[in-house]
Order: C-alpha cells, then structure tokens, then sequence
C-alpha cells in the first residue's frame, strides 16, 4: 500500500522540518538559535510522548479513528506555523505536529494486518526508513519556499501535506481487524507527558543554569524510574514493558538508544555548519534551499540500505553492527575534515546510509519475537526510543554548541567537541551490538514465559 509510506513521510517530513529553518527561524522571530533549535526538539519531544498513546489507542478496533484524529491534528498544527503569531505559537503548532509521527507505528500494524507477509515486511522496512527518506522530499522544497518567501511559506508544505494526507486517509485506510479494545493507561500518559519534556528542559539548560537543571534532570530521571515500575504493575499500560522481558527486544531497544543519540547529534551538527556564513571563520554561508540540498544524500542512501537490509541474509547482530559502523564513520568524517564542502556532504550521505539501515534493521530484530495483535505496541516502544534518543542527540547539540558560543554562531572549537562526542556514542553503540543478547526466538516461545 503506497498510502501507507505516504502518511509515513509526511509524519517524517512535518516531524523533522525545523532542521533547516533552525537560522532562519532565529531570525524571522528575533531569538537567539539555542531557542530556534526547540523547534525541531519539541516535534520530536512531542512524537516521543504521544506515539506510545498512539500505540495503544491503535492496537484495537480504534485505529481507524486514532489515525484521521491525528492527521487532523497535524492539520491545526500546521495551520499555526503559518499564521503570523508570536515565537511561542510556532513551538505549540510544531509541538502539534511532531504528535504525529507516531502514526508510522500505526501504518506499520495496518500493513502487518491487511498485507501478504512478504508486500507487509517490504512496506514496514520502507515504513521505518521513511523519517530518512522524507528528509530528502521535504528539506530542499521547504528551503527554498524559505528563501523565495520565508519561513512561514516553508511551514505551509506541512500543511498542504498534512491535508493531503487526512484526505487520502479518509478513503485508503482500511479499517482494523476486530479486536478486543484497549484500555489507555491515562496515569502513565500524564507521568510520561511530565518525564520526558523534564529530562529535555534539563538536557538544554544545564550550560546555562547547571544547579537547577541538574536537580530537574535528578527529579525526571526519577520519576522514569517510578514511571517504569508503573507501567510494569498495570493491566493494561501504555507502554508494556513485559515485551522488554525478551533480551532481543530489551537489547533493540537499547541500541536505538544509544544509537539515536549518536544519529541525530551529528544530523543537527552538519545543517547547522553548511548554513554559519563564512564571516564566522568557518561554514559556508549557504541558504536554506542549498542547506536542503546537501541533504538528499542523506535521503537517498538512506531508502538505498532500507531497500538493501530486507533482502539481506544476515543476523540481527551482523545488521546493527555494520550499520553503527557506517554512521561511526561519518562521525569521525566530520570530526577530522570539514574544510571543504564536499566533506560535509560526504559525512551526512554516510550518515544517511547507516541510518537507513539502523532503522530497517530495528524491525527485524523486534518483530521476529512479537505477536501480529502487539505490532503498533512493541514498535510504538522502540518508537518512543528512537524519539528520546532523537531529541536527547538535538538538545545535546544545541547544549554543547551553546556552551562555545560567545558572539551570534558557536566557535568552531564547538563542532569538532560535539562530533567526538558522537563518536564516542556511536562506538558505546557498537559496543552494546558486540555484547548483548540479540538472537530473535519463535513468538510462541515468547508468548509461553507469560
């Protein structure tokens, strides 16, 4: 189903659209570019909340429903970013927006549900590349909307998408098969809504105010803490946490973790650096439109390995391993040279690569020991992962780029401290990889430990 990949990307391509409007945003709205970086963090703080719900709504006869209500969403999200309104405005409609990229999920258990299982494994692997490839669409048009018109006019492709997609929702998508419902976990709804913008809040100020952000960042850890326990005492949670029980899938998990925040660290790094004009001693000063363009390497080699990984023979080990290590090398690329352009596009179309894979490997790792009924839930768990570990790699950029600020644009002392830090990351990835259980069993084992 081609609609399924549709409404995959345009969560992707609206989830992920503040990258390169991150310096223009700065200055259409007046604010410094540590507090234009939110824009893209709180899509993806937004996404990691509300896709666990989105999950769970899912996984009964609601989907139908849960599905064009989010688009709907997305729909007044979008409209927000475009009409002329204060800053504050921009990040609750962004917020609004990034709510939606949890329907991938949902589009993953959809094709699980009403495909063959040969069309349904293609479609979910081109399904968890499509935030990669979807880069790739929207960056380049938004850019230049951007340039052409402003900001506001690149914010109105998500909306013309976003309405695209409701309307293909409400005559392609099929409805779920009958389920028993399931209940939604309001207590770990409001619990995990609280956490996770607590944890991000602290991650970007502790530069700024280091006491009050580490004692919120001890308080949010905390009541993860006590979130987890909750989720593993109730009936019917938002997140089960008795699927982590498999090492394959607690391990998964793990990896995309780490991982994410090695991934997109390095993916905020490079849109910022080509776009820093040169009169900073170091970018190439280039516009929104031209940022756009260096990043559809990033895209095409990233459908490239989503295609790749699927017909693969290899085991799950063999497939995260090789795929931490392309994006290990598009680290250490950047850390050593970026004098010269072609280095930069060089780095991020490795890192698309690797990417690309990471994700498409993920599906074979954690479907392989779930049951068809919990799809939209164990992915919404990894989803939740993925998002966390996205926005934790944004925040961190922002956080370390801030700390080598003194003028208008970070030091480039700044970038080359962030990307070995990524490498540090990304080679405590591969590390997890060599040393964890991740050998997939038959689901009716899985399904015999309850």
């Amino acid at each position: 189903m081609g609609f399924l990949v549709f409404v995959g990307l345009v969560g992707a391509v609206i989830g992920s659209l503040g990258a390169p409007l991150i310096t223009a945003v700065a200055e259409a709205y007046g604010v410094s570019l540590a507090a234009s970086q939110w824009t893209l963090t709180i899509a993806l703080l937004a996404g990691s909340v509300t896709t666990p719900v989105l999950g769970r709504l899912g996984s009964g006869p609601r989907r139908r429903t849960v599905v064009l209500v989010m688009l709907a969403v997305e729909v007044v999200g979008s409209l927000l970013t475009v009409i002329p309104l204060p800053f504050a405005f921009l990040l609750v409609g962004r917020a609004l927006q990034g709510s939606g990229i949890g329907l991938i999920v949902l589009m993953m258990a959809v094709a699980r549900d009403h495909l063959d299982e040969q069309r349904a494994a293609r479609t979910i692997a081109l399904l968890s590349v499509a935030s990669t490839a979807g880069i790739g669409i929207g960056y380049p048009l938004s850019g230049l909307l951007t340039d052409i018109a402003g900001v506001r006019a690149a914010y109105g492709l998500g909306l013309v998408i976003t309405a695209a997609a409701f309307v293909t929702a409400v005559f392609a998508l099929p409805q779920a098969p009958d389920r028993p419902s399931s209940r939604l976990d309001v207590r770990g709804a409001i619990l995990l809504a609280i956490t996770l913008p607590a944890v991000l809040l602290a991650i970007g100020e502790i530069g700024d105010h280091p006491a009050p952000a580490t004692a919120l960042l001890a308080a949010a850890l905390l009541l993860l803490i006590g979130w987890t326990f909750l989720e593993a005492r109730t009936e019917s949670p938002l997140v089960d946490i008795r699927l982590l029980r498999h090492p394959a899938v607690a391990a998964a998990n793990l990896v995309m973790l780490v991982g994410g925040v090695g991934m997109y660290l390095l993916f905020s790094l490079i849109t910022r650096y080509v776009q820093t004009p040169a009169a900073a001693g170091y970018g190439f000063g280039l516009s929104s439109f031209q940022a756009g363009l260096v990043l559809v390497p990033f895209s095409l080699l990233g459908f490239v390995a989503g295609r790749l990984i699927p017909a693969l023979r290899l085991g799950a080990r063999s497939l995260l391993a090789a795929s931490t290590a392309v994006v290990l090398a598009a680290f250490v690329l950047f850390a050593v040279a970026r004098s010269h352009l072609v280095e930069p596009i060089l780095a991020i179309g490795i890192l698309g690569f690797g990417v690309g894979a990471f994700s498409a490997a993920m599906p074979v790792v954690i479907l392989a020991v779930t049951p068809a009924a919990e799809t939209a839930s164990a992915m919404s768990v990894n989803a939740v992962v993925r998002s966390v570990g996205f926005s934790t790699g944004s925040a961190l950029g922002g956080l370390i780029l801030a700390t080598h600020t003194t003028g208008v644009f970070p030091r480039e002392s700044g970038y080359g401290a962030a990307a070995w830090i990524g490498v540090c990351a990304t080679a405590a990835t591969l590390l997890i990889v060599a040393v964890l259980p991740l050998k997939p069993v038959a689901p009716e084992r899985l399904r015999g430990r309850g």
